[in-house]
């Protein structure tokens, strides 16, 4: 788990790094760190707040530095995010994790009715029976919304990920290219996943995978259905790491989807 931070300024930089992080999903490809005039960037400006959660994306590897040019007094960084950085974003913005805060939430009011409750007893003793009816009803209102998360939890755990059986015997490190195929849609990206990035959430969990056993596998998992291999459409020199590509008879298979 990652830590919040305690301070007002910490958590305000890391909701800035949240927002920052769902504008390089929605974007893929390199953009650029800060804003620059009309040029859009994932910060807004390089200073306060900005610049601490500048300093945490790059620290703890949530985007990566591309390529850097100079634009006058100022260096300009490109970046894109990071297997990492989705990882990131998936704890905190996923539907499951926002389900398990509203439980977490329930539980607390839940417990703090009753000592509340005995309280306004001893203070109010004369409207006490009303009242308890009124906590009583309320109560049960808790109590039923956190039944319904609970079932909604359970119903999250019980459908699975939904991967092909005999996944992985088609390539070991299956279900961590499926798992995090997944955990990057319900994070929000819109679009396939670029093979190099694939490579790269596998080579964390799995740093012996050799690309030329990724793209093996990659292939057999296409034919199980588990993924499906989509191709580059647009000029060749959109493609800033060929070497990732899978040569299918005239095309080049260079994206990944579940």
């Amino acid at each position: 788990m990652y830590d919040l931070g305690q301070t007002e300024g910490d958590e305000k930089a890391r909701a800035i790094v949240l927002d920052a992080l769902k504008a390089a999903l929605a974007t893929p490809g390199e953009q650029r760190l800060y804003r620059s005039g009309k040029l859009p960037g994932l910060l807004a400006v390089r200073s306060g707040a900005y610049a601490q959660a500048a300093r945490i994306l790059i620290d703890e590897k949530l985007v990566e530095i591309v390529s850097r040019s100079e634009a006058g007094r100022t260096a300009a960084e490109w970046v894109r995010i990071t297997p990492v950085g989705v990882d990131y974003l998936h704890a905190r913005e996923s539907p499951r994790a926002v389900l398990a805060e509203l439980h977490d939430a329930l539980a607390v009011t839940r417990a703090g009715v009753p000592v509340w409750l005995d309280d306004v007893r001893r203070e109010l003793a004369g409207i006490g029976d009303k009242l308890a009816k009124d906590v009583a009803a309320m109560t049960a209102r808790l109590d039923a919304l956190a039944s319904r998360v609970d079932e909604a939890l359970r119903r999250a755990d019980a459908r699975g990920p939904g991967w092909p059986e005999k996944s992985a015997d088609v390539a070991p490190w299956a279900v961590v290219a499926l798992s995090y195929l997944d955990r990057r849609r319900e994070t929000g990206m819109p679009g396939p996943c670029p093979l190099p990035e694939l490579y790269g959430a596998i080579r964390r969990r799995e740093p012996l995978v050799s690309l030329a056993d990724f793209q093996t596998g990659l292939h057999k998992l296409a034919e199980t259905k588990a993924l499906r291999l989509l191709p580059h459409t647009g000029p060749m020199s959109e493609l800033t790491e060929p070497e990732y590509a899978i040569v299918s008879g005239l095309e080049l298979l260079y994206y990944a989807v579940r």
